[in-house]
């Protein structure tokens, strides 16, 4: 069993800012920054791609009404949402889950970078993905 799943059926302990039938959200225990939070479905799924529509639709209403209440009662300045779907993204804990990092300046623990990369035809890009 997972150990989003143990979480779930309470055998490890965890910080609980929401739950209900189908959603729990947790702090995370690195706490990036003040207020990283993870929420997941309760019944298990490996990814956010794996996901049904259903599921994934009650995560991502309990994701943005968190995300709005985190920043305000934080005094977060913005926050990233992401989901990591497998190892070569970061995914290590194979059971989806959604981080609201609340962000307070550019200078907080984590560091997201869109860098330039080597140069690609968008056409052939846009061939591959609707091909």
């Amino acid at each position: 069993m997972c150990v989003f799943c143990k979480i779930v059926n309470g055998d490890i302990p965890s910080t609980k800012i929401y739950e209900d039938d189908d959603v729990l959200a947790i702090l995370d225990l690195s706490q990036v920054t003040y207020g990283h939070t993870l929420v997941m479905p309760k019944k298990h799924v490996s990814d956010l791609i794996e996901c049904d529509p259903e599921t994934y639709m009650k995560v991502m209403n309990i994701v943005k009404k968190l995300a709005k209440t985190i920043t305000e009662k934080c005094h977060a300045s913005g926050c990233n949402i992401l989901s990591n779907i497998h190892e070569a993204a970061g995914q290590t804990v194979m059971h989806m889950h959604v981080h609201i990092i609340p962000r307070y300046d550019e200078h907080d623990a984590i560091d997201i970078q869109f860098n330039e990369s080597k140069k690609v035809s968008l056409s052939d890009v846009q061939n591959r993905i609707l091909n």
